[in-house]
């Protein structure tokens, strides 16, 4: 069976991340890709130069021509940009109740540039949170959802995850790249349990879109797997390989995207 995931996220114009990584990751990994942009951003691999978000109404109308026709079978939320498209998707997903929906909480880009309006933080902890089968905060991103200091060990990071499913979560996974060192420790929070996830740190600077990346593989396999440990451990490895292959990539003269296809080119 081919497997659909839908991507509600901006656009990336130099291709790295967003519905553009989304789109490629859901394909390397043989599901069939829906979209539902949010905003449109002028970017390139040394930054984001503008973003434009779209209208909620037409997020929304979006919404409903997926669902009215195609089978969703995964969903995975990117950039939702501010609270009103927050909102929008929602009411959306709220009405339309997919299986399984991976919530990537995008807030900031590589370079440092906002990708999500102040308001919009409240907006997604208290409409996105119960709504959400995963969410995949890097460490600001968990602080801000809960409004404390970013975690520095992962103890830390063990607790905000536990205090995140208590706002709200069925599961996290809360992702340490930021912790430095020579591996990347990620936890996977459930009703089950606690998992940790660990690779070498990738030594390549090829590391636009990974957190996309990694959500879109979330999304296209967990109709695949029995459970949420299972999934993880599939969509980790899948990053891991495309980061180890960004090199081989030449694009752009900043940060580079991981490759997506390395299996495949």
């Amino acid at each position: 069976m081919i497997y659909h995931a839908l991507t509600i996220a901006g656009s990336d114009s130099g291709g790295g991340a967003g519905i553009q990584a989304d789109l490629k990751t859901f394909s390397a990994l043989g599901a069939y890709g829906l979209s539902v942009l949010t905003a449109l951003t002028a970017q390139n691999t040394q930054g984001v130069q503008a973003v434009h978000p779209v209208p909620p109404d037409f997020v929304a109308a979006q919404l409903d021509a997926v669902f009215a026709d195609i089978r969703v079978d995964a969903v995975k939320l990117g950039m939702l940009a501010n609270a009103d498209i927050v909102h929008a998707v929602a009411d959306s997903l709220a009405r339309h109740q997919p299986a399984h929906v991976v919530l990537d909480t995008v807030m900031i880009a590589k370079g440092g540039h906002p990708l999500l309006s102040q308001d919009a933080v409240g907006a997604i902890r208290e409409r996105l949170l119960p709504l959400a089968s995963l969410i995949t905060p890097n460490l600001p991103e968990a602080a801000a959802l809960l409004d404390v200091e970013v975690a520095t060990t992962e103890d830390m990071m063990r607790e905000q995850g536990r205090r995140l499913m208590a706002a709200g979560a069925q599961a996290v996974l809360m992702k340490g790249g930021h912790l430095g060192g020579a591996e990347s420790p990620d936890w996977l929070i459930t009703p089950e349990g606690e998992t940790r996830i660990v690779y070498p740190r990738v030594p390549t600077r090829n590391t636009h879109g990974t957190g996309c990346t990694l959500s879109a593989a979330l999304a296209a396999l967990r109709p695949r797997h029995v459970d949420w440990p299972a999934t993880v451990m599939a969509a980790r490895a899948y990053l891991q390989a495309a980061l180890s292959a960004a090199d081989k990539l030449q694009v752009g003269q900043g940060i580079g995207p991981v490759h997506h296809f390395h299996a495949w080119w």
